[in-house]
């Protein structure tokens, strides 16, 4: 899947899209303004995939049906197409970084990626 889009994304200039209109039930809740953003083109492009990491928008935009993927996903679908050969020194680098992995989560995506964890 990763593939398909990467090939399209290379054939096509970047546009910026701003929504038409937030949902406002979604107003309400402590999101982001990206976050809201993102949320609320997806709704308008059912075909897409929305990318998300935050738990509440997570499971905000499954809730309206929107098919989402967090940043571990994209690394899964990466190594899938063979885009690169170990996901664990980009999962150590987003921990490093700031980004929160329990060690139940950074297991499991290593376990899913064919990697034992160090």
């Amino acid at each position: 899947m990763l593939k398909s889009y990467h090939s399209s994304i290379a054939s096509e200039s970047p546009k910026i899209i701003n929504p038409r209109a937030t949902p406002s039930e979604w107003l309400s809740l402590d999101l982001g303004a990206g976050e809201l953003a993102a949320m609320t083109l997806a709704l308008e492009n059912p075909t897409r995939i929305v990318l998300l990491d935050d738990m509440l928008a997570r499971r905000t935009a499954q809730a309206a049906g929107l098919s989402v993927w967090g940043t571990l996903k994209i690394l899964l679908e990466a190594k899938a197409q063979r885009l690169t050969d170990k996901i664990e020194p980009h999962v150590d680098q987003l921990s490093d970084r700031g980004m929160w992995i329990s060690a139940e989560v950074r297991r499991r995506i290593l376990a899913l990626a064919g990697e034992a964890s160090t």
